[in-house]
């Protein structure tokens, strides 16, 4: 058997081979024993019809057909083991030669998965930038949490104003005519924050619960409804609710709500601290993203070291295909998820943007690129640096996920079969290996301030919620997937995110 390899774009080998004479001719006596034996033949015993009857009765090319099957796949097989190769997935093959007594000729096209050089991923001349939390950062918390215990007071004493929260009923017409979601019987709405068309809320100031008002508007030119778009449109409201909000005193009394705070010194002290402990949190996942994208800059992607090419025919002329497509399916798993908590399909939001799903995934191939290469990278990193994953760390994170996501049958399934596990493996060692990163830089920087992990991170699963759930839905397997989180996602610096606002409604 002849080999010859070069390189195909997509990290692909295109290995061409060529078989002598008589391997096809011993194939082709195997293929009469195995149709024989297979096809009911008047006049002749299992296994004993000749070649001549066989194709008479099956068909001219039926033997070597067969013959061809199962020699291509054979030889196949046996020249990726003299390669050492891994493919990713089946090879495309193309027939060039098939002629008894001459040599078979075939091209087998195969992505394999490209080798990294890494480059320099160690001495990035930048550093963890973290925020100062000043007394205008806790006022505007304060703020949060003052606002969330506001209460909603009917007006009577004055007509509408920017800020107050109002209820309407409007019907609006065109040239005499209502028109498809022109009215509305009770309609929700904060004056000033023009949710509604441009210049339709200053018609409400000075409006009385009652009172009722016509005007004429027109349509921006860009209005989402094309048969609308630029066009005058008459309308007439009444103002039926009207409230404003009154926030609580600024004082003791207020800390209290929000736990056991002995005052407001006391609830802003606790405010900074959580500010504080999330700006370093935050500045740890922007230093592990920064130090991400350093290695990936500095490192190539080569086809395998060991065969026989030519330094210059070493590059891998793109990613693997097949790496890329799963990447592109976990993201748009993402994105569906993502509009579900909108509270929004995947199919409105086609119709509503005018896409389709290929345009979508023409949008995220990009970034499912630049995703793919992370993953190599990473992965390669966590073999420099040693990097290693017990068994007894995978099955704790198996356990924590059951706990975490046993509402999801099918996501815990996944993370109990071996592929869920090898991306659970996979997942762990790349997030451990730059935190390691991370950790021995703050050792050759003594000076600077110190970035623990944050307090919770050991309680929730490695694999943020919605990577788990995409992960889970495509099932993806290492090296072909991704977790967008290589990290985890840093915590929200709202009073929401501070988990103050928990605590207030659960001690009111």
């Amino acid at each position: 058997m002849k080999l010859t390899v070069t390189p195909a774009p997509g990290s692909a080998l295109r290995i061409v081979i060529e078989l002598p004479p008589e391997r096809f001719g011993a194939a082709i006596n195997e293929a009469v024993r195995a149709l024989s034996r297979r096809t009911r033949v008047p006049g002749f015993r299992p296994g004993k019809a000749p070649r001549v009857v066989l194709e008479r009765q099956l068909g001219p090319s039926a033997v070597t057909d067969e013959a061809l099957e199962h020699l291509v796949e054979r030889a196949y097989r046996d020249a990726i083991v003299e390669l050492r190769l891994l493919p990713l997935t089946r090879p495309e093959v193309d027939v060039t030669s098939a002629e008894e007594g001459q040599p078979v000729v075939f091209t087998a096209t195969v992505p394999v998965r490209p080798e990294v050089k890494l480059g320099d991923y160690r001495n990035f001349n930048f550093r963890p930038e973290i925020e100062t939390i000043d007394d205008a950062r806790i006022d505007k918390v304060v703020e949060e949490l003052r606002d969330q215990q506001a209460i909603l007071e009917p007006v009577e004493d004055r007509g509408a104003e920017n800020g107050d929260y109002a209820v309407i009923g409007f019907t609006g017409t065109r040239d005499g005519q209502p028109f498809d979601g022109g009215s509305a019987e009770r309609m929700p709405l904060i004056i000033g924050e023009d949710r509604l068309i441009p210049g339709f809320e200053a018609n409400l100031l000075g409006l009385r619960v009652g009172d009722r008002r016509d005007f004429d508007i027109t349509f921006p030119d860009d209005y989402g409804e094309a048969s609308l778009a630029g066009k005058p449109a008459h309308f007439q409201v009444e103002l039926r609710e009207l409230r404003r909000k009154v926030l609580p005193p600024l004082d003791d009394d207020l800390a209290r709500q929000f736990g056991d705070y002995e005052d407001l010194v006391a609830l802003r002290a606790e405010i900074g601290t959580r500010l504080r402990r999330n700006a370093v949190d935050k500045a740890r996942h922007g230093f592990a993203d920064r130090i991400i994208d350093y290695a990936v800059a500095n490192a190539d992607f080569e086809l395998p070291a060991h065969l026989d090419l030519e330094p210059g025919q070493r590059d891998t002329r793109g990613l693997p295909e097949i790496l890329v497509e799963q990447e592109t399916e976990v993201m748009h798993d993402e994105f569906r998820s993502t509009l579900a908590r909108q509270g929004m399909t995947e199919e409105a939001y086609l119709k509503v943007t005018k896409q389709s799903e290929a345009d979508l995934h023409a949008e995220f191939r990009p970034r499912a690129e630049e995703r793919v290469k992370v993953l190599l990278v990473t992965s390669r990193v966590a073999e420099a640096e040693g990097v290693q994953i017990s068994d007894e760390e995978v099955e704790a994170e198996v356990a924590r996920g059951r706990r975490q996501y046993g509402e999801n049958p099918r996501l815990v399934r996944y993370f109990e079969s071996d592929r869920g596990r090898n991306f659970i493996r996979s997942t762990l060692r790349r997030s451990r290996t730059v935190e390691k990163l991370i950790d021995d830089w703050l050792v050759a920087h003594p000076e600077h301030p110190p970035m623990p992990h944050a307090e919770a991170a050991e309680q929730r699963s490695v694999v943020g919620p919605e990577t788990a759930a995409s992960a889970g839905e495509v099932e993806v397997t290492d090296p072909a997937s991704l977790a967008s989180e290589v990290a985890g996602e840093p915590a929200t610096e709202t009073a929401d995110g501070l988990g103050l606002a928990t605590e207030a409604r659960a001690s009111s």
